[in-house]
């Protein structure tokens, strides 16, 4: 069976190529242009990683809320809960 989402071809991706409006014309501007490129895809990544950890602490929390509710109900039932 065919896949639906087949890899890009290099003119995809060459479609998709934007190059910057002011395209570098020596080392140096070569040099800051790709530190600038890392430096925001590093923003881009620490963003995305706080806000999986943020999302982990607040699974984490409800967790411990859902097990501190399951207690409570199994105090409320009479069942002795065995560890």
């Amino acid at each position: 069976m065919a896949e639906n989402n087949p890899e890009p071809t290099p003119s995809d991706v060459e479609s998709n190529y934007t190059a910057p409006a002011n395209d570098p014309k020596n080392m140096q501007e070569v040099t800051q242009y790709v530190q600038s490129l890392l430096q925001t895809m590093q923003d881009k990544f620490q963003s995305m990683s706080d806000q999986i950890i943020n999302r982990i602490d607040e699974m984490g929390t409800r967790v411990d809320e859902l097990e501190k509710n399951i207690t409570d109900l199994m105090t409320q039932a009479g069942v002795e809960n065995e560890k």
